[in-house]
């Protein structure tokens, strides 16, 4: 039958195009075109007016040249505002011309070729119903099933009362400890309704999980599903709209009907900001009044006259500033849960959950603490890369267990990229390079603001052009101290090439940008400048250019404040490494021989650090490091 039906539909769409392209095998012309090269030099044999279009269509005579050719047409197209008044105009052309009235041009009224082209189509549209539906009458039940089938939501079913689907457990999501307390409030009250409805307690209807990618939301969601013990019912936000108008709104529909069906159960939206976008007026970010339409109906299904609270909806986004207020408002997502990235401990516990699916030489408690360290900043997503990566290299090397050096590989192909065999660098580059990432290491081993430095290298990678040095962060409150601090030592590559070399290269680039970035964030986001003030723009605010909400004279001085807030920081970069001459140049040059220094080979060459700030790390970071790395 479908078969059958599939050819039906493939042979009124071939006849369709063919009569289209009849059609189209017209030339479109103005009005200019048609008096000057057609009217006024007589190649017009008739003229045919369509009302109902708008459309004027003329033939030319055989074998009439237009612009010294042949002309490929034999009918030419033009559109007029008011065909009413066209053959007014045509007759009023020719007087111009000065044609005589019984030499003008035949005009006809007739149907328009559209039109008759629709009157085909309809013709044999019926005619293939007829021939067909003696045969086979279920062809007339085909559409509306066809239909009803796109409008089912094509959900994912996580039921562990019938054992449909894989079950995750809170005990397979390692960290996210504060997320896991807030969520288990949700699994509580669906396991043990009945204590909360004795104290009069209602459970709040919904929970959007919020944080940056990979930080495990949607493997918290799973776990939530399992440890529920009811239906779970997952489905992507892209999922819903397609190109079908009122799809979005029935697949809505259809999933919260489904999960009424299952209750109590759970709706999990991954990317609800899919369909959950603001409703703004104003023209550049409007929705479409499919995406609205959506929108419409899941605001009704959670929080309208038919919404139901045996159904919890669970939703995900990474992009929480863009959600529609009606959405995140009390009633629908009572609940907003941060899934931040991990801390030092949480990194830790993670490593530990991955390190135990690969074959390690040692014990994991050696490898957990000093990896965490090593990879601040890292969510849950890039923990599990290096780990995999890690088991990568050291089947690739055709080892029977993972050691140290494969997840230092694996930790500086994660941050840094991978190292380019093709080492393109002339010698003369390779020195700058050496000196410039030897005044970074030294700005900021000296500065005892700065976090420890892990390793500098000046091997060319994928991910940074040319060195690097990994660096070892964790705190999240910084001083104007720390951050004049972090200044110097971007600036401090710029400042030993031109101390050594008297030049400047392109390879402070991303160092500049940094500081600027650092620099205005002192004077207009974090309110630290005595000049400016105690005042905090936004991100939006400061980058809208359309509307500023402060004076061009307020925009003046912080430009200018932070012109010599830069200015003083190179100058004091600038007298740390002439201190240091003999330590940059011995580091450089180190570094020129060995390309990759460890901390302890760089306490050994320049002296062990004196820390000031109570946030920076005063303990070295614990050394698990191979002798092939150590040369």
């Amino acid at each position: 039958m479908f078969n059958d039906a599939a050819s039906i539909y493939i042979t009124i769409i071939f006849i369709i195009l063919n009569i289209y392209n009849l059609f189209q095998r017209s030339e479109i012309v103005s009005w200019n075109e048609f008096v000057y090269q057609f009217l006024a030099k007589g190649k017009v044999e008739e003229v045919i007016v369509a009302p109902e279009v708008d459309i004027v269509i003329f033939k030319v005579y055989d074998n009439a040249v237009i612009e010294g050719e042949k002309s490929i047409y034999s009918v030419y197209r033009m559109f007029v505002p008011n065909v009413i008044k066209i053959e007014e105009k045509i007759r009023e052309a020719e007087r111009n011309l000065g044609i005589k009235s019984e030499l003008g041009v035949p005009i006809k009224y007739e149907r328009s070729y559209f039109s008759n082209i629709l009157i085909i189509i309809l013709i044999i549209l019926a005619a293939l119903f007829w021939r067909f539906s003696n045969r086979l009458p279920q062809i007339r039940e085909f559409t509306p099933k066809f239909y009803s089938h796109m409008t089912q939501a094509k959900f994912t079913l996580v039921d562990p009362l019938t054992g449909k689907g894989k079950g995750v457990h809170f005990s397979d999501v390692a960290g996210l400890r504060e997320a896991k307390i807030e969520v288990m409030e949700f699994v509580d009250y669906l396991k043990a309704s009945d204590n909360y409805k004795i104290l009069g307690a209602k459970i709040p209807k919904g929970i959007l999980l919020l944080g940056p990618p990979g930080c495990g939301k949607t493997l918290l969601a799973k776990a939530v599903a399992t440890e529920a013990n009811v239906p779970f019912l997952s489905m992507n936000g892209s999922e819903f709209n397609e190109i079908v108008r009122g799809l979005g709104a029935a697949r809505i529909r259809n999933l919260f009907n489904e999960a009424k069906k299952r209750a109590p159960s759970i709706i999990y939206i991954d990317e609800i900001d899919a369909i959950g976008k603001k409703r703004s007026e104003t023209f550049g970010s409007k929705l479409t009044p499919e995406h609205e339409q959506t929108l419409n109906q899941l605001l009704t299904e959670m929080d309208g006259m038919a919404s139901r609270q045996d159904v919890i909806v669970l939703a995900s986004t990474n992009r929480s500033e863009v959600l529609d207020r009606a959405l995140l408002r009390a009633g629908r997502f009572d609940r907003h849960v941060l899934i931040d990235l991990p801390n030092l401990v949480e990194r830790q516990e993670i490593f530990e959950l991955h390190l135990k699916q690969i074959n390690l030489d040692q014990d994991i408690s050696v490898y957990s603490h000093r990896l965490a360290t090593m990879t601040p900043k890292c969510s849950g997503a890039d923990i599990a890369n290096v780990c995999n990566e890690a088991a990568l290299h050291a089947a690739r090397t055709s080892k029977q267990k993972v050691e140290s050096e494969d997840l230092w590989w694996a930790v500086e192909r994660i941050l840094n990229g991978c190292e380019k065999i093709n080492k393109t660098i002339l010698k003369t580059e390779r020195r700058i390079i050496a000196y410039h990432e030897a005044g970074h290491a030294i700005a900021g081993w000296m500065l005892g603001n700065m976090e420890n430095i892990y390793k500098v290298s000046i091997i060319e990678r994928t991910n940074n052009t040319f060195g690097f040095g990994i660096r070892t962060a964790e705190q999240t409150l910084y001083s104007k101290e720390y951050l004049e601090d972090l200044m110097c030592t971007c600036l401090a590559g710029r400042v030993a090439e031109t101390l050594t070399f008297n030049v400047t290269t392109t390879n402070g680039q991303n160092d500049l940008e940094r500081v600027k970035k650092i620099a205005y964030n002192i004077v207009s986001k974090f309110g630290m400048n005595k000049s400016v003030g105690l005042i905090a723009f936004t991100e939006e605010q400061l980058s809208d250019t359309n509307r500023k909400i402060y004076s061009k004279m307020l925009g003046n001085l912080m430009d200018a404040e932070v012109r010599n807030m830069i200015a003083k920081v190179y100058k004091r970069c600038e007298k740390l490494l002439l201190e240091n001459k003999d330590k940059l140049k011995l580091l450089a040059e180190t570094l020129l021989e060995k390309e990759t220094l460890t901390y302890e080979q760089v306490e050994k060459i320049i002296g062990p650090r004196n820390i000031k700030s109570k946030m920076s790390s005063t303990q070295p970071l614990p050394v698990v490091v191979p002798k092939k790395l150590i040369k």
